[in-house]
């Protein structure tokens, strides 16, 4: 069966309509948000909720399709700004957590905010501790009942949270929390929890500065005692076939599957940010009188024909794949493998392109003048948040391999 790599007309105006946003709202206010780091760009988020979000041609709720577009649309703003497109008022990771694992209630409940909110929301999912990175099964945040109040109560201290800020803070956005029920059955023992914003106990603490991505915020919060009702627990309660209090239907399994979600998304962001190097690095050797001959053999290529050549095959094989991943999540099919070969290979490649970009352009690609060391800056982070490149490299050895975790480590 042929396999068509054409997009539709809804994708390709969906591209359009994005990359206009990227060119004349995102460009603009690359430089100003990267040096204004922990300001909020107002202009920005002003912008995406009353007009920005609305815009979108077609219906990202297509099967298959629509997916795909939310990927284009996270190629085409990257490509105008990586850091501003994560500082956009939305569910976000929260948001996914809470379509994967939540009950039809809990998603009417926690999501209405994002569709009537007279202000901006924002959504976050909080994870990764000190001492918990790619290691989820070392979560030391807890979630106790209370059986006379029936609220679960939290405590523990999460770190490099996207959006955590705004979501901790704005009425209307949450934070959904991972912790541990059990610490004694590792992994079975995780769930995630939604704390609305200004919820007691939950309290921002610090705001990392960043080498790359700075007008994005990401946050340490503190949970001490912090108490949110039973029915904001995502997923089931029971642990090693016991059941602690009732609960959805989904737990740790159906938390994880927010990745398969993210990850599509993440490789997006990485295309986008490396297009953005490699467009302006083609125009400038245009200017400078340097032809890439494309159809000269390999032999009579210069260094610099030849590393432009690679950069785009590169960035195009991590395009192909990311929507190879996203169409299979549009149309319900499991695409755990697909997804995480996506999110290794964008980030790879966006590392790649980007620090060539630069040292091809050498002094001037060094130059706060231009974004080209911006992008580089921001590229890095691709190929670390939602599973670093070695874990993504390991899921892929274990779903090829049909290993368990437990055998392939």
């Amino acid at each position: 069966m042929p396999i068509s790599f054409e997009l539709t007309d809804n994708s390709i105006r969906a591209r359009e309509h994005f990359n206009r946003i990227a060119q004349e709202q995102m460009r603009p206010l690359s430089r100003e948000a990267d040096t204004g780091e922990h300001h909020l760009p107002q202009p920005w988020v002003d912008f995406w909720w009353n007009e920005g979000r609305k815009g979108a041609p077609g219906n990202p709720g297509e099967p298959g399709d629509g997916f795909v577009t939310v990927c284009i649309q996270a190629e085409e703003l990257c490509w105008g700004d990586a850091g501003l497109y994560l500082r956009m008022p939305t569910a976000a990771l929260g948001g996914s957590a809470v379509g994967a694992a939540g009950t039809d209630e809990q998603k009417k409940k926690f999501m209405a905010p994002f569709r009537e909110s007279p202000h901006p929301v924002w959504g976050a999912m909080a994870i990764t501790e000190p001492g918990a990175g790619s290691d989820s099964a070392a979560i030391e945040t807890t979630a106790d009942f209370d059986e006379e109040t029936e609220e679960w109560v939290l405590n523990g201290t999460k770190i490099f949270c996207t959006a955590g800020e705004g979501a901790s803070q704005v009425e209307g956005g949450f934070v959904v929390v991972w912790a541990t029920i059990d610490a004694s059955a590792g992994r079975g023992g995780i769930k995630s929890f939604v704390v609305p914003a200004k919820t007691p106990g939950m309290e921002l603490v610090g705001l990392e500065k960043k080498m790359g991505i700075r007008a994005s915020d990401t946050a340490t919060l503190r949970f001490e005692n912090c108490r949110v009702p039973r029915e904001n627990l995502l997923g089931s309660a029971e642990v090693k076939g016991k059941k602690k209090k009732p609960g959805g239907d989904k737990g740790f399994k159906g938390a994880m599957a927010t990745f398969d979600a993210s990850r599509p998304i993440v490789a997006a962001m990485a295309v986008g940010v490396g297009r953005a190097s490699l467009d302006f690095l083609k125009e400038e050797l245009e200017r400078q009188g340097v032809e890439i001959r494309y159809d000269a053999p390999l032999h009579a290529l210069t260094a610099i024909e030849r590393d432009v050549i690679e950069m785009e095959a590169e960035l195009q094989g991590a395009r192909l794949l990311t929507w190879r991943s996203a169409q299979m999540m549009g149309q319900g099919k499991p695409n755990n493998l697909e997804a995480s070969m996506a999110k290794a290979k964008a980030g790879l490649a966006v590392t790649q392109i980007t620090q060539k970009a630069v040292e091809i352009l050498g002094p001037l690609g060094q130059s706060k003048k231009l974004l080209v060391e911006k992008w580089m800056r921001d590229a890095k982070i691709n190929d670390i948040f939602e599973g670093t490149q070695q874990i993504n490299q390991l899921i892929v050895a274990r779903r090829i391999l049909d290993y368990s975790s437990s055998l392939l480590r």
